[in-house]
């Protein structure tokens, strides 16, 4: 008890220390003169919101392809990632024919804060992204019934994914890239940590981060999470041109919608059935069966590719592998278009 108390008196002092800000969302974003073109918004790139019920403000956006589109691309973003760092990403995808959309998450990238510190990645629950997943498919992209979907998840952007596709809305497919599952995604493995974080919810302190949770910093090092040194300073240089993209560590109340919603998942994951490809790369695994290996196994129609010597960010990572990775992402999206295209028997 002692040393959770003074966790807490640690989290307050450091969570005080934050800057203030704007909690409003934020649409336009200046380019960084650091970037080469590659990395430059994609042609005809569009930003809009959307919002759920009494949900938090979330910002989207998205291309078109030069031709016809083939099918609907919807990317849902990994922790503290705007719709920016994946602009190389979304050229590469129009190019290949498809629509594709990118939502940022509630509290991060453009999107509304629940904060006063726009840097503190804070939710209660992931709920509200799950409805805003939805909201934005069923009233703005409103994909027709030719016209098949793909929703492909990153990191935690997987898990809201997961969780749209458990509580009903329609997919074609669904890619997990890197998903983020929490430690009640393993079984009797639940740490104190874990239990701790409803509590701080529960006490409306869930805003609360702890002391190895830092708030944005100019002198950051470079993203980990990849090999390639140019598209591992991408996001860094987004953020350091616009302040409003900014973001930190998490909250206590972040990680207790996390744990909720890895739970949700696992106890959902052998009832689903959307055609799935899980992505994993090979720095994330902590045991030889990880926690996606498992899921992927338990689910009812999932493939997995493993990238043994990638970092966790496949869509920054060096080219031999973000180039595999992509490639596997046109073939399931590719094989999905001609499922739908097949004519149904009477």
């Amino acid at each position: 008890m002692r040393r959770r108390l003074l966790a807490v008196t640690l989290a307050l002092a450091v969570s005080a220390c934050g800057d203030g800000g704007s909690r409003t969302p934020f649409a336009e974003s200046r380019t960084p003169p650091s970037l080469s073109a590659r990395f430059y918004p994609p042609q005809g790139w569009a930003w809009g919101y959307v919002r759920s019920g009494e949900g938090l403000i979330q910002r989207y956006g998205v291309a078109a392809p030069p031709v016809a589109p083939r099918a609907t691309i919807l990317i849902l973003t990994g922790y503290g990632e705007s719709a920016e760092k994946w602009f190389e990403t979304v050229t590469d995808l129009t190019t290949q024919g498809f629509s594709v959309w990118v939502l940022e998450r509630q509290g991060q990238g453009g999107s509304e804060r629940e904060t006063p510190w726009r840097d503190l990645g804070h939710v209660d629950s992931l709920d509200p992204d799950v409805a805003a997943v939805r909201a934005l498919v069923k009233g703005v992209i409103r994909p027709g019934p030719d016209m098949p979907l793909v929703v492909v998840g990153h990191s935690e952007g997987g898990l809201v994914a997961l969780r749209a596709a458990q509580q009903g809305l329609a997919m074609d497919g669904l890619v997990l890239s890197s998903p983020a599952f929490g430690l009640a995604a393993l079984p009797r493995s639940r740490s104190d940590f874990a239990k701790f974080t409803p509590a701080m919810r529960f006490l409306r302190l869930g805003w609360i981060k702890t002391p190895d949770q830092p708030g944005w910093r100019r002198d950051a090092p470079s993203d980990a999470l990849t090999h390639d040194p140019v598209r591992g300073k991408v996001q860094a240089a987004w953020m350091l041109a616009n302040p409003d993209l900014r973001m930190g560590g998490r909250s206590l109340g972040w990680f207790a919608a996390f744990f909720d919603a890895s739970e949700a998942a696992a106890r959902g994951i052998r009832g689903t059935s959307v055609p799935t490809l899980m992505l994993t790369a090979g720095r994330d695994e902590a045991v030889s069966a990880t926690p996606q290996t498992r899921l992927c196994a338990a689910m009812a129609a999932c493939h997995e590719t493993r990238y043994p010597v990638a970092g966790h960010d496949l869509h920054m990572e060096s080219d031999a592998v973000r180039q595999a990775w992509l490639t596997a992402i046109v073939d399931f999206i590719r094989t999905r278009t001609a499922a739908k295209a097949l004519p149904r028997r009477g």
